[in-house]
């Protein structure tokens, strides 16, 4: 395991993968914790295993881990140690396992934890466990059978924010049950969902006055037990209150009665079922500012039902709503978001809104009401005094939009009709008096709206303007519906069949910046062959950064089509026709980051057509087409893709060649570039460099490992055709001896075991001790001796050169000698490796005033020592004569 890199192995994970300082090893069915990881890692993960403990010795390793998640596993207890060891962490995560038996000593040294959740166990506590834990902030517990909300009789968790009791079997709050929690000053999140809660003693939220959130989705109480509730919670702190799904069916004018002095800001009631809300139900939250009644069957809304909720902002009826009656909503003076999503409504009358004065968004989306079938310029008069800033009728059976429908909106920026039944020609007036407008969406209207010159003459403003999948008949209008909208930047034609359109279409949108034409047949328009030559409609576009262009049946693209488009940054042409693009169509596109051209008939990708397109793409989607992998079509593609950053995704698998037949349904990758090139002048030189190189190499392992065999064979062809020996016949005859030997006295045994067997092969050796002449002085026998030997031959050791008798006089005197008779006499056999300059310091000589064949070396292989004796035998043959 490594601590930069992940350690995986094909899809299934076989390793903990480590990066950035986290571990993860969840889902390996460990039964120990590793012991290998990066020991400063922060962050362990081990869940879905299958530990049954957390030995403490186990984590020394890894002393700075600040989070430790083991959930899912089958640990029943956690160890005292563990924080001990541990005594950075942080936080700790022990959901779903086994923990029973939790003891106050097996938290008492985790005073740094900040994070803990215990839920998913089956907890019974044994004296104070969370005493200890003063930075605590966030505890969970749930789902434990805990039948009281009681974990310690002692205040503690001075830190804590949020608290979670949820899925417990606690049925009952009571008087001291959060007494533990009576310092804890930070308290603001209480979780008490999917209880089976039906009593609330008296003073049971005392201690804990400074709640601000509570939660009881699940908890079934009914009506009854929600006054309690609301009672209890009457001299708290309390802003927000979650009733989801606690069967709340009806709501009585004195539910909430008991949160009439608090500071309730958000009430969430939905999912209940409910059927019927009194008049003056939330009369008592005169501060609620948010309001969910989501999910219910209320049947009707009358003028007293949200009597008091004069700071409510935002209301939503999802799915909630049958009918409302004329004034239901007049007491929300502060209300500016109103949800009616899937609701039914009868009827909108002159007064179903009104009283909305401060209303700026309405989602009225598949509402079911007949009202809306046909929009009229008094549809939506009751919201004449609200200031409409959204608008969505998505999806509500719209099928005729009437003049002046939305003139009493003048504030409108959004303006949401998808998803109708809209079956008419926008002459202008349906849009009248939205000067403001900036967002229409008219998209998937079954193609049955048809635009006019002057559709859009009242919204000077609009900057998106989604069409898809709406419009009916031609664009081919003088002057353009869109030459209006001089500052729009959204324009959405896609999947409308368009067939027809002017080249002055789009002609004044400068500030256009994505345009969408897929799926319409605009084939035609951009042939070369149709007269008056292709429709050049992008033309003035200098704005745009996003064309698409998909699925248009497109089998070429103009030369100038996109000439002037220098910011453009997206650019699709998928599943068209497209095969030879023409060069330079792309040279304009500096900008481009990310091209689309997948599912054509392209086959060349050449750099004439696609550098510059291509130059700075960090995109690149071309799968599926029909490459033609040769080296005029595919080369410069092909070295792209080895040499680009960019994303190119399928390139292994869908990129793939179709001719010639040699590279068919192969990977473009596949293609060999090498084969593009001219390979004659190459290859000849190619073959000779190598062979050179080969033939260099060979030649210098030869001499290094075997030149001396080599040496020693040609040295036995050559002498044996011409002799060991250069000297002439006369010069042998003035000698009595081959060679005089100079050795220390400790290489006596040498001199014995190698040199004095060659005697036997007609050489003799003049030894100081054996061959001295009776009756003379030492020194005159070995000057005599010298004198009668043919050479001087020096055994040469570190012995031989610490001989003072050796360095004085027979050194001396062998190379006075020399220099007197002016021979070539002196040959070196080194037993040891020497330094030139000891050689020099002690006997008067240096390896360059001898011969290279007069310096031997003694080998340490044995089966080099025959050729030893053949270049000893080829020294001391060697005439005394200097060569001229």
């Amino acid at each position: 395991m490594t601590g930069s890199c992940c350690c995986m192995a094909s899809e299934k994970k076989t390793s903990c993968k480590v990066q950035h300082g986290k571990a993860d090893c969840s889902h390996l069915s460990l039964k120990e914790i590793p012991p290998d990881l990066p020991r400063n890692i922060t962050s362990l993960d081990l869940s879905h295993n299958r530990l049954t403990q957390l030995p403490p010795d186990a984590f020394i390793p890894y002393p700075g881990l600040l989070h430790l998640s083991v959930t899912h596993n089958s640990i029943t207890k956690i160890d005292e140690g563990l924080c001990k060891t541990l005594v950075l962490l942080r936080t700790l995560n022990v959901e779903h396992n086994e923990v029973h038996l939790l003891h106050e000593k097996d938290l008492s040294h985790c005073t740094n934890l900040t994070w803990l959740n215990m839920a998913f166990n089956r907890l019974k506590l044994k004296g104070e466990p969370f005493s200890a834990l003063e930075s605590l902030t966030f505890l969970d517990v749930s789902k434990n059978n805990l039948m009281s909300a009681r974990l310690g009789s002692q205040p503690q968790l001075p830190n804590i924010v949020t608290i979670t009791f949820s899925s417990n079997t606690i049925s009952a709050l009571k008087k001291d049950d959060f007494f533990f929690l009576s310092h804890s000053s930070f308290l603001q999140v209480l979780n008490l969902s999917s209880l089976p809660l039906k009593t609330f003693e008296p003073g049971c939220f005392k201690p804990i006055t400074n709640i601000k959130t509570v939660i009881m989705d699940g908890s079934n109480m009914g009506t009854d037990a929600i006054s309690k509730l609301c009672s209890e919670l009457s001299g708290t702190a309390i802003n927000v209150l979650s009733l989801q799904k606690v069967n709340l069916v009806t709501l009585t004018n004195t539910t909430f009665r008991g949160l009439q002095k608090s500071n309730l800001t958000f009430l969430d009631l939905s999912g209940n079922g409910m059927g019927k809300i009194e008049e003056g139900s939330f009369q008592w939250l005169p501060r609620l500012e948010n309001l969910f009644l989501t999910d219910n069957k209320i049947k009707h809304l009358t003028k007293g039902t949200f009597h008091g909720l004069k700071n409510l902002k935002k209301l939503n009826l999802r799915k909630s709503l049958v009918n409302i009656d004329d004034f239901s909503f007049q007491s929300l003076i502060a209300l500016e978001t109103l949800i009616l999503v899937h609701t039914t409504i009868r009827e909108i009358t002159q007064h179903t809104f009104a009283g909305l004065t401060s209303l700026r968004d309405l989602e009225m989306g598949w509402c079911t009401c007949a009202s809306l079938r046909n929009i009229n310029s008094t549809t939506f008069v009751s919201l004449a005094a609200s200031p409409l800033r959204k608008l969505n009728l998505t999806a509500t059976a719209i099928s005729q939009i009437g003049p002046g429908s939305f003139s009493i909106l003048g504030n409108l920026t959004s303006l949401f009709m998808d998803l109708n039944f809209i079956k008419q020609t926008l002459t202008g007036q349906e849009f009248e008096g939205l000067g403001q407008i900036q967002e229409i969406n008219l998209s998937n209207n079954r193609q049955t709206v048809k635009l006019s010159n002057a559709s859009f003459i009242h919204m000077p403003n609009l900057k998106v303007l989604i069409l898809r999948r709406s419009l009916v008949g031609t664009l081919n209008l003088n002057p353009s519906p869109f030459k209006p909208l001089s500052n729009l930047t959204i324009l959405d034609l896609s999947n409308n069949n368009i067939a027809d359109i002017r080249k002055d279409m789009l002609e004044g949108l400068v500030n256009l910046k994505v345009l969408k034409l897929q799926h319409n047949n605009l084939a035609r328009l951009w042939k070369s062959a149709i007269s008056g030559g292709p429709v050049l409609f992008l033309g003035g576009l200098q704005s745009l950064s996003t064309l698409v262009m998909d699925y248009n049946g497109l089998d070429e693209i103009p030369l100038k089509a996109l000439r002037g488009l220098t910011k453009l940054q997206e650019l699709s042409f998928n599943g068209n026709l497209l095969d030879n693009i023409k060069d330079t169509v792309f040279d304009d596109l500096h900008s481009l980051r990310a091209l689309h051209l997948q599912k054509n008939l392209i086959t060349a990708v050449r750099p004439e057509v696609f550098k510059s397109a291509m130059t700075n793409l960090s995109l690149l989607v071309m799968n599926k087409n029909p490459f033609d992998c040769t080296c005029e079509s595919i080369l410069w593609f092909v070295t792209w893709l080895n040499t680009t950053n960019a994303s190119v995704p399928y390139l292994s698998d869908q990129y793939v060649c179709n001719t010639p037949l040699a590279y068919f349904n192969h990977a473009v990758m596949h293609f060999d570039t090498l084969s593009c090139k001219d390979m004659t002048p190459f290859q000849t030189l190619y073959i000779l460099s190598s062979t050179a190189v080969i033939t260099l190499m060979v030649t210098a392992l030869l001499v290094r490992f075997h030149g001396w065999r080599i040496q020693f064979y040609w040295n036995i062809m050559i002498n044996r055709t011409l002799g060991f020996s250069d000297a002439r016949v006369e010069e042998g005859r003035e000698f009595e001896y081959d060679a005089y030997v100079i050795h220390a006295e400790e290489d006596i045994k040498w001199v014995e075991r190698r040199l004095l067997p060659l005697e036997d092969e007609n050489y003799t050796f003049c030894l100081e001790d054996r061959d001295s002449v009776p009756g003379m002085s030492r020194l005159e026998s070995i000057v005599d001796n010298m004198r009668r030997s043919r050479k001087i031959l020096f055994v040469v050791t570190e012995s031989l050169l610490k001989d003072q008798w050796c360095r004085r006089f027979k050194a001396h005197h062998a190379l006075h000698q020399v220099i007197e008779a002016s021979r070539d006499s002196v040959v070196l056999v080194f037993l040891q490796d020497m330094h030139d300059y000891k050689l020099s310091h002690s006997l008067f000589l240096r390896r360059g005033m001898l011969r290279p064949r007069c310096i031997l070396h003694w080998p340490v292989h044995k089966e080099r020592v025959p050729a030893f004796h053949q270049k000893l035998c080829i020294a001391l043959g060697m005439t005394n004569q200097l060569q001229q």
